[in-house]
């Protein structure tokens, strides 16, 4: 599914217009954005829960050359699914 068949259906299922549906979504994807950067945890009740997790430096292989290389540390976003979720895709 792409963003625009997503667009479609909270249309659809909202009674929007397309372009009002875009904005929503637009809008839902920068506030979890700007609340994973300043608080680094989001939980959308029944959803599930957005979580920003540190990974700390590592060595790992270069698959072509086998050559070790370090890999920085990095931020992450990790999606972890509320009951709600999980009970639906069963």
């Amino acid at each position: 599914m792409t963003k625009a068949d997503l667009v479609d259906k909270i249309a659809a299922k909202a009674n929007l217009t397309k372009a009002s549906a875009e904005r929503s979504l637009n809008a839902f994807l920068d506030a979890v954005k700007d609340v994973l950067a300043s608080e680094g945890k989001l939980t959308l009740t029944g959803f599930g829960t957005f979580a920003v997790e540190s990974r700390q430096e590592r060595k790992g292989r270069n698959p072509r050359t086998g050559a070790e290389i370090k890999i920085p540390a990095s931020k992450v976003v990790k999606f972890r699914p509320g009951k709600t979720l999980k009970d639906a895709v069963k």
